[in-house]
């Protein structure tokens, strides 16, 4: 079990301007790494990630302590645009030419399935906290990926879930036109189907729409008793709140939020945000840790508390550093994510975390409901954990990949498993 890291460390990063060429250190020359974060530095995610994202990355520098394992690290970072043609393009030209040895974060599922693959060729590390797609580690699994914070199937069981038991039988769904709506739907839908509900219609609204005034009327329309929203950041915000306005949750129907971030409370305020339920992987306030993470966090990033993206991006750069310093070298991202896979974490920000064979890292997730505004002691305090959904049970059965990832395959044909 690794050693407790102290979380009250000032910044200092030592992130060198020495060659950025990875290597084998000489008896005079430290093992030079290159981080790139690859997030939403403009758009609908920038909240979410984007420069937090970065901040986190460097806070995760300091805390492995690089000078201390003989190693310089270097970070990068780029804004794919929500284009999956982008974020392959930066990823290559990381790869290629600047020497990248892992990229981290990458929100928007899309562009995260464009550069796991361009990481795969390129045997770099993909270290996944922004991107939700279930199948990065299903039939898109791949030997170079790490998936640390959370996935669509974890939120589908763990609000879908929640809201079908309190009697939500009936849904109809507000969907992110491109893969991590289509995933998110898709996981909520078998929920929903197995607990005996029912869909009764779903809406596809382009990434970024600013008007949900006609996707609204048609979930209004529909006469379910729950609207899923299947989308995130900016498009979520923009939806809860012209929701609020026509009056859609005192009409009767109920508002699912599928994947609420801090931020976008933030944004909403309690009075519109109130009620609802959502599943989250982190939460500042959990303990004496997160509460001193997100302190320090805070005073580097304008006063922001982290999202669960951002706490992602630290833990899971964190492991990869130290993992890096256990094979010796960077340069073979193959070897690196199975050091991270040998390896049981007490992670300061998620607990008990191990990585699967399929790169799922897997850890408690928390039901959360958003504070009343008489609630909350302030800005930032918005959520009371109703329960902790542990970690064997909080993402989709390892079991229950053998069929899609060829990873788990591999592994249960050396074994002898079925």
């Amino acid at each position: 079990m690794r050693t407790t890291i102290a979380l009250v460390a000032p910044l200092a990063i030592a992130l060198c301007a020495a060659s950025a060429q990875a290597q084998q250190p000489s008896s005079n020359s430290p093992l030079t790494v290159k981080i790139g974060v690859l997030s939403d530095m403009s758009g609908l995610y920038a909240d979410i990630g984007g420069k937090g994202s970065v901040v986190a990355t460097q806070m995760a520098v300091e805390d492995f302590n690089p000078k201390s394992h003989r190693m310089k690290v270097e970070i990068v970072s780029a804004d794919h645009q929500n284009k999956p043609d982008i974020g392959s393009a930066i990823a290559r030209r990381w790869f290629d030419t600047e020497h990248v040895n892992a990229i981290t974060d990458v929100p928007n599922s899309g562009v995260a399935l464009a550069v796991s693959n361009v990481t795969r060729e390129k045997n770099g590390v993909f270290l996944i906290s922004g991107a939700a797609d279930s199948d990065l580690t299903n039939k898109q699994c791949s030997p170079n990926n790490v998936h640390w914070t959370y996935d669509t199937w974890a939120l589908a069981h763990g609000t879908g879930g929640a809201i079908v038991r309190q009697g939500g039988k009936t849904w109809f769904f507000i969907t992110a036109d491109y893969a991590f709506g289509h995933a998110l739907e898709r996981d909520t839908s078998a929920v929903v189907k197995a607990a005996g509900g029912k869909v009764l219609g779903a809406v596809r609204a382009p990434l970024n729409t600013p008007d949900f005034s006609s996707y609204l009327l048609q979930a209004q329309g529909s006469k379910a008793q729950v609207i899923g929203l299947a989308n995130a950041g900016g498009d979520t915000i923009n939806a809860v709140k012209q929701a609020h306005e026509f009056g859609i949750v005192k009409g009767g129907q109920r508002l699912a939020g599928l994947l609420v971030f801090l931020t976008d409370v933030h944004a909403l305020g309690l009075e519109a945000a109130q009620g609802l339920t959502l599943t989250t992987a982190f939460y500042w306030n959990l303990n004496d840790k997160t509460r001193a993470f997100a302190k320090r966090f805070a005073s580097l990033n304008d006063g922001k508390h982290p999202t669960m993206v951002q706490a992602g991006v630290y833990s899971s750069a964190l492991h990869y550093l130290e993992a890096v310093a256990k094979t010796g070298s960077p340069t073979i991202g193959v070897k690196v994510v199975e050091a991270m896979k040998s390896t049981h974490y007490d992670d300061p920000l998620f607990g008990d975390t191990v990585v699967r064979q399929d790169g799922r890292a897997v850890h408690a997730m928390y039901l959360v409901e958003v504070k009343k505004p008489a609630e909350s002691k302030g800005p930032y305090d918005y959520f009371k954990v109703l329960t902790t959904i542990p970690a064997d049970q909080a993402f989709r059965p390892l079991a229950e990949e053998q069929g899609t990832c060829s990873l788990v395959k591999a592994a249960s044909s050396q074994t002898g498993t079925k």
